[in-house]
């Protein structure tokens, strides 16, 4: 017969939500780092404009998207 460990329902629930945490921990640095390898990238290339932190800003930055139509 084989010794089975059995956890407490309060400590499955814990260990359960411990997981989850260091799951989107993990997903989170990874972000992070993409991010960071994208910045690099844009520096090597000499793609520069405004310095800011502001996602919004960042945003307002970017090149247009090619699938809208050239208008002449």
């Amino acid at each position: 017969m084989t010794n089975r460990v059995t956890y407490a329902p309060q400590d499955f629930q814990r260990m359960c939500k411990q997981a989850e945490r260091d799951h989107e921990s993990k997903k989170l640095v990874m972000l992070m780092e993409r991010v960071k390898r994208q910045i690099a990238e844009r520096e090597r290339h000499g793609v520069t404009g405004q310095t800011s932190s502001h996602p919004a800003q960042a945003s307002a930055r970017r090149l247009p998207s090619r699938t809208v139509p050239f208008e002449r």
